[in-house]
């Protein structure tokens, strides 16, 4: 055997090894993160009071608080904007506190009560909010609005608990709704028409103080 042969014959067999080892040695999926053989199941069974009703439902686990109440419960009010939690306008309330629901999943939230728009007033009977916003002219398109009043209504509830601010001078002494206050609280809802003074006049009026 020539020189030209013992180099083909090498590199055949190192080859050749290189692909049994890989074989031998890269675990599958499952085994590498420690899972049973099967799967584990996909979907869940959650129970939620949406609107002063309980409401279960199958869903996906990966299936997001707002998917569920847009595309299972149809509930549309709730609208679905950037769906990364930067817009706002998905924004509903979770036990009374204002939550970006495209960011939390349904299972996360079993046994909680959720309102939405549709869960705050009726057309003869509005909200506080939902009146102001209609009397200071405080939307254009409208997309915006549902998620600007759940959150509005979760601010009012935070000063009032004593919740502080980025924009507060004392963390320890109650908040006050200030013209800082309610720019630094409603920073996460946006409104693309640019209707913010009127939505601040609407908030201010429902406050009880003027803007």
């Amino acid at each position: 055997m020539d020189s030209s042969d013992e180099f083909s014959l090498t590199r055949r067999d190192l080859l050749i090894a290189g692909a049994a080892s890989a074989a031998t040695t890269v675990p599958s999926p499952s085994a590498a993160q420690g899972l049973p053989g099967e799967p584990p199941p996909s979907t869940a069974r959650v129970t939620l009071e949406v609107n002063g009703q309980a409401r279960t439902l199958d869903v996906d686990t990966r299936t997001t608080l707002l998917d569920a109440l847009r595309e299972r419960l149809h509930l549309t009010g709730t609208k679905k904007g950037c769906d990364q939690g930067q817009c706002g306008a998905c924004t509903v309330l979770v036990n009374g506190r204002r939550t970006v629901s495209c960011l939390t999943l349904a299972v996360m939230n079993a046994g909680t009560k959720v309102t939405t728009i549709e869960g705050l007033g009726t057309p003869s009977r509005p909200h506080p909010l939902q009146a102001a916003f209609v009397k200071h002219d405080g939307f254009q398109c409208g997309y915006c609005t549902p998620g600007q009043i759940c959150s509005a209504i979760g601010m009012l509830d935070e000063i009032r608990r004593g919740v502080p601010s980025h924009a507060a001078g004392d963390i320890a002494e109650q908040p006050v709704l200030s013209a800082a206050e309610l720019r630094e609280r409603m920073s996460g809802n946006v409104c693309r028409c640019g209707a913010y003074s009127n939505i601040a006049d609407a908030i201010y009026e429902v406050a009880g103080r003027k803007a």
